[in-house]
């Protein structure tokens, strides 16, 4: 699997567009070279460094998506709830909310993941679910995965 963003490369920075000191909307996202097996895809953008990289406490959600067609290769810029593809569900972030949520560190560089794992069944819907409740449900089914980090530091 491939997974890339023509907004930033692998383990470089987000540009200020993407977070809360920009316009706070999700970067394009484009992939390839899905399992054959795969039968609906999940994307899921957190922070693993929340509150501080120093001394990380918690993963913070920005983004979950799930039952997104394999017979789509990417989502974007700006996408929101009308123009997700055809039967994508949305999960909530840690704002409480569904939709992309930028980074906006309160302090240091932090890394987001924007995980994309391949599923080999459509999951069912889990009324606005979590990310552990969506993790929870791909247990078992997840015949692949990857990764595209993307770091950032507030400007102010």
């Amino acid at each position: 699997m491939k997974l890339t963003s023509t907004a930033f490369q692998h383990n470089s920075e987000i540009p200020v567009l993407y977070t809360c000191e920009g316009d706070d909307i999700s970067p394009p996202l484009a992939w390839t070279e899905l399992p054959p097996e795969t039968k609906s895809l999940v994307l899921i953008v957190d922070d693993p460094d929340a509150p501080d990289p120093q001394a990380p406490k918690m993963t913070w959600v920005h983004w979950v998506l799930y039952n997104i067609p394999p017979t789509t290769n990417g989502l974007p810029q700006a996408v929101n709830s009308d123009d997700l593809p055809f039967g994508t569900l949305e999960g909530i972030n840690d704002w409480r909310r569904t939709g992309y949520g930028g980074p906006c560190p309160p302090i240091g560089r932090h890394r987001y993941f924007h995980k994309l794992y391949a599923i080999d069944k459509l999951l069912p819907d889990l009324g606005g679910p979590t990310k552990a409740q969506v993790a929870e449900q791909m247990q078992g089914h997840i015949v692949g995965e990857i990764a595209l980090v993307g770091t950032y530091q507030k400007r102010q």
